[in-house]
Protein backbone atom coordinates (compact mmCIF):
# COMPACT_ATOMS: atom_id res chain seq x y z
CA UNK A 1 0.00 0.00 0.00
CA UNK A 2 2.07 3.34 -1.17
CA UNK A 3 2.02 5.70 1.33
CA UNK A 4 1.02 9.14 -0.61
CA UNK A 5 1.58 11.85 2.50
CA UNK A 6 5.04 10.87 2.98
CA UNK A 7 5.33 10.06 -1.22
CA UNK A 8 4.17 13.74 -1.71
CA UNK A 9 5.60 15.48 0.99
CA UNK A 10 9.30 14.12 0.30
CA UNK A 11 8.45 14.56 -3.48
CA UNK A 12 7.81 18.11 -2.81
CA UNK A 13 10.75 19.03 -0.84
CA UNK A 14 12.73 17.68 -3.31
CA UNK A 15 11.09 19.57 -5.85
CA UNK A 16 11.61 22.52 -4.33
CA UNK A 17 15.00 22.65 -6.18
CA UNK A 18 12.96 23.48 -9.20
CA UNK A 19 11.38 26.31 -7.57
CA UNK A 20 14.98 28.24 -7.09
CA UNK A 21 16.00 26.78 -10.54
CA UNK A 22 13.07 29.21 -11.52
CA UNK A 23 13.53 31.86 -9.81
CA UNK A 24 17.44 32.57 -10.03
CA UNK A 25 17.23 32.28 -14.44
CA UNK A 26 14.02 34.57 -14.65
CA UNK A 27 14.81 36.94 -12.12
CA UNK A 28 17.23 38.55 -14.77
CA UNK A 29 14.14 39.51 -16.84
CA UNK A 30 13.01 42.74 -15.11
CA UNK A 31 16.57 43.75 -14.17
CA UNK A 32 17.67 43.48 -17.91
CA UNK A 33 16.94 47.52 -18.58
CA UNK A 34 18.73 48.38 -15.26
CA UNK A 35 21.91 46.43 -15.81
CA UNK A 36 21.97 47.30 -19.26
CA UNK A 37 22.23 50.61 -18.51
CA UNK A 38 24.49 50.25 -15.10
CA UNK A 39 27.06 48.28 -17.11
CA UNK A 40 26.52 50.10 -20.05
CA UNK A 41 26.07 46.62 -22.38
CA UNK A 42 25.98 46.34 -26.13
CA UNK A 43 23.81 43.28 -27.36
CA UNK A 44 26.74 40.92 -27.41
CA UNK A 45 27.60 42.02 -23.58
CA UNK A 46 23.93 41.58 -22.60
CA UNK A 47 23.67 38.15 -24.27
CA UNK A 48 26.82 36.83 -21.94
CA UNK A 49 25.19 38.75 -18.50
CA UNK A 50 21.58 36.77 -19.51
CA UNK A 51 23.84 33.73 -19.87
CA UNK A 52 26.32 33.34 -17.78
CA UNK A 53 23.85 31.52 -15.58
CA UNK A 54 23.72 29.07 -18.22
CA UNK A 55 27.42 28.52 -18.31
CA UNK A 56 27.41 27.60 -15.14
CA UNK A 57 24.48 25.46 -15.14
CA UNK A 58 26.00 23.22 -17.51
CA UNK A 59 29.41 23.14 -15.28
CA UNK A 60 27.07 21.83 -12.33
CA UNK A 61 25.30 19.24 -14.44
CA UNK A 62 28.89 17.99 -16.32
CA UNK A 63 29.81 16.99 -12.37
CA UNK A 64 26.67 16.63 -10.10
CA UNK A 65 25.76 13.47 -11.49
CA UNK A 66 29.43 11.74 -10.17
CA UNK A 67 28.97 13.97 -6.89
CA UNK A 68 25.71 12.82 -6.55
CA UNK A 69 26.30 9.30 -6.89
CA UNK A 70 29.48 9.24 -4.32
CA UNK A 71 28.18 11.77 -2.13
CA UNK A 72 23.88 10.67 -1.99
CA UNK A 73 21.29 12.90 -4.09
CA UNK A 74 20.18 14.93 -0.82
CA UNK A 75 23.46 15.91 0.32
CA UNK A 76 23.92 17.68 -3.73
CA UNK A 77 20.83 19.74 -3.32
CA UNK A 78 21.92 20.57 0.33
CA UNK A 79 24.95 21.89 -1.43
CA UNK A 80 22.50 23.59 -4.20
CA UNK A 81 21.06 25.51 -1.79
CA UNK A 82 23.63 27.19 -0.44
CA UNK A 83 25.09 28.11 -4.18
CA UNK A 84 21.29 29.70 -4.43
CA UNK A 85 21.28 31.75 -1.67
CA UNK A 86 25.47 33.20 -2.19
CA UNK A 87 24.69 33.81 -6.09
CA UNK A 88 21.37 36.12 -5.37
CA UNK A 89 23.61 38.08 -2.34
CA UNK A 90 26.62 38.33 -4.98
CA UNK A 91 24.71 39.55 -7.91
CA UNK A 92 22.51 41.57 -5.68
CA UNK A 93 25.38 43.89 -3.96
CA UNK A 94 28.05 43.77 -8.08
CA UNK A 95 29.81 46.58 -8.15
CA UNK A 96 31.09 45.36 -11.93
CA UNK A 97 30.31 43.30 -15.07
CA UNK A 98 32.82 40.64 -14.13
CA UNK A 99 31.99 40.67 -10.39
CA UNK A 100 28.69 40.25 -11.66
CA UNK A 101 29.16 37.22 -14.34
CA UNK A 102 31.03 35.39 -11.62
CA UNK A 103 28.12 35.27 -8.79
CA UNK A 104 25.42 34.23 -11.75
CA UNK A 105 28.17 31.39 -12.84
CA UNK A 106 28.07 30.18 -9.20
CA UNK A 107 24.21 30.26 -9.30
CA UNK A 108 24.20 28.32 -12.44
CA UNK A 109 26.64 25.67 -11.25
CA UNK A 110 23.42 25.30 -7.98
CA UNK A 111 21.08 25.04 -10.62
CA UNK A 112 22.58 23.03 -13.04
CA UNK A 113 23.26 20.25 -10.70
CA UNK A 114 19.27 20.99 -9.11
CA UNK A 115 18.22 20.37 -12.67
CA UNK A 116 19.54 17.08 -12.64
CA UNK A 117 19.42 15.93 -9.16
CA UNK A 118 16.09 16.90 -8.30
CA UNK A 119 14.12 14.81 -10.66
CA UNK A 120 15.82 12.29 -10.14
CA UNK A 121 15.75 12.16 -6.63
CA UNK A 122 11.67 12.07 -7.03
CA UNK A 123 12.04 9.24 -9.69
CA UNK A 124 14.23 7.20 -7.63
CA UNK A 125 11.85 7.56 -4.78
CA UNK A 126 8.37 6.97 -6.22
CA UNK A 127 6.20 3.96 -7.16
CA UNK A 128 6.22 3.67 -11.20
CA UNK A 129 2.53 4.51 -11.21
CA UNK A 130 3.04 7.98 -9.75
CA UNK A 131 6.17 8.86 -10.72
CA UNK A 132 5.27 10.95 -14.16
CA UNK A 133 3.09 12.87 -11.70
CA UNK A 134 5.68 13.46 -9.02
CA UNK A 135 8.70 14.03 -11.11
CA UNK A 136 6.18 17.09 -12.85
CA UNK A 137 6.28 18.38 -9.59
CA UNK A 138 9.20 19.51 -10.44
CA UNK A 139 8.91 21.48 -13.67
CA UNK A 140 5.68 22.82 -11.26
CA UNK A 141 8.33 24.59 -9.20
CA UNK A 142 10.02 25.52 -11.83
CA UNK A 143 7.21 27.33 -13.26
CA UNK A 144 6.21 28.76 -9.56
CA UNK A 145 10.09 29.80 -9.78
CA UNK A 146 9.97 32.03 -12.51
CA UNK A 147 6.38 33.00 -11.37
CA UNK A 148 7.74 33.99 -8.29
CA UNK A 149 10.16 35.88 -9.68
CA UNK A 150 8.06 37.81 -12.20
CA UNK A 151 5.72 38.95 -9.32
CA UNK A 152 9.47 39.62 -7.37
CA UNK A 153 10.67 42.06 -10.62
CA UNK A 154 6.79 43.58 -10.91
CA UNK A 155 6.40 44.52 -7.17
CA UNK A 156 10.19 45.52 -6.71
CA UNK A 157 10.47 47.58 -10.29
CA UNK A 158 10.92 51.56 -9.80
CA UNK A 159 11.62 51.26 -5.84
CA UNK A 160 14.52 53.29 -6.22
CA UNK A 161 18.07 53.42 -8.43
CA UNK A 162 19.00 50.31 -7.25
CA UNK A 163 16.00 48.34 -7.33
CA UNK A 164 17.65 45.27 -9.38
CA UNK A 165 20.00 44.53 -6.54
CA UNK A 166 16.79 43.20 -4.26
CA UNK A 167 15.74 41.58 -7.08
CA UNK A 168 18.54 39.33 -7.30
CA UNK A 169 18.79 39.16 -3.47
CA UNK A 170 15.52 38.51 -2.96
CA UNK A 171 16.06 34.51 -3.95
CA UNK A 172 18.33 34.24 -0.59
CA UNK A 173 15.17 33.25 1.73
CA UNK A 174 13.57 30.80 -0.46
CA UNK A 175 16.85 28.70 -0.56
CA UNK A 176 17.46 28.77 3.42
CA UNK A 177 13.93 27.31 3.60
CA UNK A 178 14.84 24.39 0.99
CA UNK A 179 18.24 23.83 2.71
CA UNK A 180 16.47 23.56 6.24
CA UNK A 181 13.65 21.39 4.82
CA UNK A 182 16.05 18.81 3.38
CA UNK A 183 17.30 18.22 6.60
CA UNK A 184 14.02 16.21 6.90
CA UNK A 185 14.03 14.05 4.38
CA UNK A 186 15.50 10.41 3.58
CA UNK A 187 18.12 9.38 0.81
CA UNK A 188 16.90 7.27 -1.92
CA UNK A 189 16.32 3.91 -1.48
CA UNK A 190 18.34 3.32 -5.28
CA UNK A 191 21.52 5.38 -3.93
CA UNK A 192 21.03 3.55 -0.27
CA UNK A 193 21.11 -0.08 -2.57
CA UNK A 194 24.11 1.07 -4.74
CA UNK A 195 26.34 2.19 -1.49
CA UNK A 196 24.94 -1.52 -0.01
CA UNK A 197 22.89 0.10 2.69
CA UNK A 198 20.34 -2.54 2.35
CA UNK A 199 18.33 -2.48 5.58
CA UNK A 200 18.25 1.45 5.20
CA UNK A 201 17.04 1.14 2.02
CA UNK A 202 14.64 -1.23 3.05
CA UNK A 203 13.01 0.85 5.35
CA UNK A 204 12.47 3.70 2.73
CA UNK A 205 11.10 1.57 0.43
CA UNK A 206 8.38 0.18 3.02
CA UNK A 207 7.97 4.06 3.94
CA UNK A 208 6.78 4.50 0.67
CA UNK A 209 5.46 1.27 -0.67
CA UNK A 210 4.10 -0.97 2.59
CA UNK A 211 6.83 -3.66 4.21
CA UNK A 212 4.96 -6.10 2.23
CA UNK A 213 6.14 -5.24 -1.15
CA UNK A 214 9.68 -3.60 -0.45
CA UNK A 215 11.66 -7.05 -0.12
CA UNK A 216 10.88 -7.70 -3.62
CA UNK A 217 11.18 -4.16 -4.69
CA UNK A 218 14.68 -3.90 -2.60
CA UNK A 219 15.66 -7.63 -4.59
CA UNK A 220 14.71 -5.66 -7.97
CA UNK A 221 16.82 -2.84 -7.48
CA UNK A 222 19.86 -5.21 -6.31
CA UNK A 223 19.59 -6.74 -9.75
CA UNK A 224 19.38 -4.18 -11.76
CA UNK A 225 23.12 -3.18 -9.89
CA UNK A 226 24.49 -6.41 -11.25
CA UNK A 227 28.09 -6.07 -13.02
CA UNK A 228 30.71 -3.67 -12.81
CA UNK A 229 30.63 0.10 -11.93
CA UNK A 230 31.18 1.39 -15.63
CA UNK A 231 33.32 4.74 -16.57
CA UNK A 232 32.34 7.60 -17.87
CA UNK A 233 33.62 6.34 -21.52
CA UNK A 234 31.31 3.32 -21.75
CA UNK A 235 28.38 5.41 -21.25
CA UNK A 236 28.42 5.39 -25.21
CA UNK A 237 28.44 1.30 -25.32
CA UNK A 238 26.49 0.08 -28.05
CA UNK A 239 23.57 -1.16 -25.17
CA UNK A 240 23.37 1.90 -23.62
CA UNK A 241 23.86 4.49 -26.94
CA UNK A 242 20.26 4.70 -28.05
CA UNK A 243 19.62 5.84 -24.73
CA UNK A 244 22.26 8.49 -24.61
CA UNK A 245 21.42 9.45 -27.87
CA UNK A 246 17.54 9.89 -27.26
CA UNK A 247 18.24 11.61 -24.11
CA UNK A 248 20.74 14.27 -25.38
CA UNK A 249 18.34 15.33 -28.32
CA UNK A 250 15.55 15.49 -25.52
CA UNK A 251 16.67 17.79 -23.42
CA UNK A 252 18.32 19.93 -26.63
CA UNK A 253 14.59 20.32 -28.46
CA UNK A 254 13.21 21.26 -24.93
CA UNK A 255 15.63 24.54 -25.35
CA UNK A 256 16.28 24.80 -29.31
CA UNK A 257 12.24 25.64 -29.08
CA UNK A 258 12.55 28.90 -27.87
CA UNK A 259 11.12 28.90 -24.39
CA UNK A 260 13.91 30.69 -22.37
CA UNK A 261 13.79 33.36 -25.24
CA UNK A 262 10.55 34.06 -24.21
CA UNK A 263 10.80 33.49 -20.21
CA UNK A 264 14.39 35.81 -20.10
CA UNK A 265 13.46 38.41 -23.31
CA UNK A 266 9.64 38.48 -22.88
CA UNK A 267 10.07 42.34 -21.40
CA UNK A 268 12.41 43.37 -24.27
CA UNK A 269 10.17 41.37 -26.91
CA UNK A 270 6.70 43.62 -25.27
CA UNK A 271 8.68 46.44 -25.68
CA UNK A 272 9.60 46.05 -29.18
CA UNK A 273 5.53 45.64 -29.78
CA UNK A 274 4.86 49.56 -28.23
CA UNK A 275 1.07 50.30 -28.35
CA UNK A 276 -1.51 50.83 -25.07
CA UNK A 277 -0.70 48.10 -23.83
CA UNK A 278 -0.01 47.13 -20.36
CA UNK A 279 3.47 47.24 -19.23
CA UNK A 280 5.74 44.82 -20.13
CA UNK A 281 6.77 43.43 -16.52
CA UNK A 282 2.65 42.65 -16.26
CA UNK A 283 2.14 41.16 -19.47
CA UNK A 284 5.48 38.72 -18.42
CA UNK A 285 3.28 37.81 -15.07
CA UNK A 286 0.66 36.43 -17.21
CA UNK A 287 2.84 34.25 -19.14
CA UNK A 288 3.98 33.01 -15.99
CA UNK A 289 0.73 32.41 -14.55
CA UNK A 290 -0.49 30.41 -17.82
CA UNK A 291 3.41 28.45 -17.36
CA UNK A 292 1.70 27.32 -13.75
CA UNK A 293 -1.72 26.43 -15.37
CA UNK A 294 -0.61 24.49 -18.04
CA UNK A 295 1.84 22.74 -15.84
CA UNK A 296 -0.57 21.46 -13.59
CA UNK A 297 -2.58 20.13 -16.66
CA UNK A 298 0.46 17.96 -17.25
CA UNK A 299 0.94 16.35 -14.17
CA UNK A 300 -2.60 15.26 -14.67
CA UNK A 301 -2.23 13.86 -17.57
CA UNK A 302 1.32 12.50 -17.83
CA UNK A 303 0.66 9.64 -16.21
CA UNK A 304 -2.60 8.72 -17.91
CA UNK A 305 -1.79 9.57 -21.82
CA UNK A 306 1.63 8.82 -21.48
CA UNK A 307 4.77 11.45 -22.30
CA UNK A 308 5.44 10.24 -26.02
CA UNK A 309 1.80 11.29 -26.74
CA UNK A 310 2.51 14.50 -25.04
CA UNK A 311 5.49 15.17 -26.42
CA UNK A 312 4.08 14.61 -30.03
CA UNK A 313 1.22 17.03 -29.70
CA UNK A 314 3.49 20.08 -27.80
CA UNK A 315 5.99 19.94 -30.78
CA UNK A 316 3.29 20.70 -33.19
CA UNK A 317 0.90 22.91 -30.89
CA UNK A 318 4.28 25.42 -30.43
CA UNK A 319 5.50 24.97 -33.80
CA UNK A 320 2.06 26.39 -35.09
CA UNK A 321 2.46 28.98 -32.55
CA UNK A 322 6.03 30.10 -33.05
CA UNK A 323 5.09 30.24 -36.67
CA UNK A 324 1.75 32.82 -36.04
CA UNK A 325 4.28 35.14 -33.81
CA UNK A 326 6.87 34.76 -36.83
CA UNK A 327 4.16 36.76 -39.09
CA UNK A 328 2.81 38.83 -36.83
CA UNK A 329 6.61 40.45 -36.59
CA UNK A 330 7.28 39.92 -40.43
CA UNK A 331 4.57 42.05 -41.03
CA UNK A 332 3.74 44.22 -38.16
CA UNK A 333 0.58 43.21 -36.84
CA UNK A 334 0.19 43.77 -33.21
CA UNK A 335 -3.75 44.86 -32.75
CA UNK A 336 -6.10 43.44 -30.23
CA UNK A 337 -3.31 41.85 -28.02
CA UNK A 338 -2.65 39.07 -31.08
CA UNK A 339 1.23 38.49 -30.13
CA UNK A 340 0.10 38.21 -26.11
CA UNK A 341 -2.39 35.90 -27.17
CA UNK A 342 -0.34 33.89 -29.26
CA UNK A 343 2.66 33.69 -27.02
CA UNK A 344 0.41 32.67 -23.98
CA UNK A 345 -0.64 29.81 -26.30
CA UNK A 346 3.09 28.97 -26.98
CA UNK A 347 3.99 28.82 -23.03
CA UNK A 348 0.68 26.89 -22.44
CA UNK A 349 1.67 24.24 -25.27
CA UNK A 350 5.28 23.90 -23.66
CA UNK A 351 4.30 23.59 -19.88
CA UNK A 352 1.90 20.84 -21.01
CA UNK A 353 4.07 19.07 -22.79
CA UNK A 354 7.67 19.48 -23.39
CA UNK A 355 8.10 21.51 -20.06
CA UNK A 356 7.09 18.77 -17.79
CA UNK A 357 7.56 16.03 -19.39
CA UNK A 358 11.35 15.86 -20.74
CA UNK A 359 12.08 15.43 -17.29
CA UNK A 360 10.25 13.01 -16.16
CA UNK A 361 11.46 10.55 -19.52
CA UNK A 362 14.84 11.69 -18.57
CA UNK A 363 14.91 10.84 -14.87
CA UNK A 364 13.29 7.63 -15.97
CA UNK A 365 14.99 6.40 -19.09
CA UNK A 366 18.74 5.36 -17.93
CA UNK A 367 19.63 2.30 -16.16
CA UNK A 368 20.59 2.21 -12.61
CA UNK A 369 24.03 1.93 -13.15
CA UNK A 370 24.96 5.12 -15.79
CA UNK A 371 21.54 7.29 -14.26
CA UNK A 372 24.31 9.69 -12.35
CA UNK A 373 26.38 9.65 -15.24
CA UNK A 374 24.13 9.69 -18.14
CA UNK A 375 22.02 12.71 -16.40
CA UNK A 376 25.15 14.58 -16.54
CA UNK A 377 25.27 14.61 -19.77
CA UNK A 378 22.07 15.23 -20.57
CA UNK A 379 21.37 17.74 -18.53
CA UNK A 380 24.70 19.37 -19.80
CA UNK A 381 23.60 19.28 -23.27
CA UNK A 382 20.32 21.08 -22.08
CA UNK A 383 22.42 23.57 -20.55
CA UNK A 384 24.59 24.48 -23.36
CA UNK A 385 21.72 24.70 -25.76
CA UNK A 386 19.71 26.77 -23.28
CA UNK A 387 22.86 29.45 -23.55
CA UNK A 388 22.76 29.33 -27.30
CA UNK A 389 19.31 30.12 -27.16
CA UNK A 390 20.24 33.03 -24.59
CA UNK A 391 22.85 34.54 -26.24
CA UNK A 392 21.60 34.43 -29.68
CA UNK A 393 18.26 35.97 -28.65
CA UNK A 394 19.80 39.78 -28.67
CA UNK A 395 22.28 39.29 -31.17
CA UNK A 396 19.68 37.37 -33.74
CA UNK A 397 17.27 40.33 -32.80
CA UNK A 398 19.83 42.94 -33.68
CA UNK A 399 20.71 41.24 -37.33
CA UNK A 400 17.99 38.90 -38.43
CA UNK A 401 14.72 40.92 -36.70
CA UNK A 402 12.56 38.97 -34.15
CA UNK A 403 10.86 37.43 -37.18
CA UNK A 404 13.48 35.20 -38.54
CA UNK A 405 14.43 33.80 -34.91
CA UNK A 406 10.78 32.77 -34.37
CA UNK A 407 10.59 30.65 -37.56
CA UNK A 408 14.22 29.30 -36.53
CA UNK A 409 12.87 27.81 -33.44
CA UNK A 410 9.54 26.86 -35.21
CA UNK A 411 11.88 24.91 -37.67
CA UNK A 412 13.28 22.95 -34.49
CA UNK A 413 9.71 22.14 -33.73
CA UNK A 414 8.97 20.35 -36.45
CA UNK A 415 12.36 18.22 -35.94
CA UNK A 416 11.56 17.68 -33.25
CA UNK A 417 8.06 16.48 -33.91
CA UNK A 418 9.53 13.89 -36.40
CA UNK A 419 12.35 12.29 -34.17
CA UNK A 420 9.53 11.82 -31.31
CA UNK A 421 7.19 10.01 -33.62
CA UNK A 422 9.80 7.62 -34.99
CA UNK A 423 12.68 7.13 -32.04
CA UNK A 424 11.29 8.03 -28.97
CA UNK A 425 9.34 5.01 -26.91
CA UNK A 426 6.18 5.04 -24.67
CA UNK A 427 7.54 4.68 -20.90
CA UNK A 428 4.46 4.96 -18.74
CA UNK A 429 3.36 2.64 -15.92
CA UNK A 430 6.35 1.05 -15.84
CA UNK A 431 9.42 0.76 -12.85
CA UNK A 432 12.76 2.41 -13.65
CA UNK A 433 14.19 -1.22 -14.07
CA UNK A 434 11.51 -2.10 -16.65
CA UNK A 435 12.03 1.29 -18.52
CA UNK A 436 15.73 0.64 -19.36
CA UNK A 437 14.59 -2.36 -21.19
CA UNK A 438 13.35 -0.32 -23.75
CA UNK A 439 16.56 0.61 -24.94
CA UNK A 440 18.59 -2.68 -24.85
Amino acid sequence: MVNRKFMITVSGVAALGGLLFGFDTAVISGAIPAITAYFKLDGNALGWAVGAVLIGCAVGALFAGRLADALGRRFMLIVCAFLFAASGIGAGLSGSLPVFIAFRLAGGLGVGAAAMVSPMYIAEISPAAWRGRLVSLYQLAIVLGILGAYFSNYTLAGIGRDDWRLMFASQAAPSALFAVLLCFVPETPRWLAAKGKKTHALLVLGKINGLVDAPALLEQIDRSFEGQQIGVAEVWKKSYRPAMITGILLAVFQQVTGINAIIYYAPVIFQHIGGNMASPLLQTIAIGVVNVLATCVAIGLVDKWGRRQLLVAGCVLMGLMLTALGLCFRFGYFGHYLVLIFMLLYVAAFGCTLGAVVWVYLSEMFPNRIRGMALSIATLALWVADFAVTYSFPVMTERLGTASIFFVYAAFCLIAFLFILVKVPETKGRSLEEAEALFE
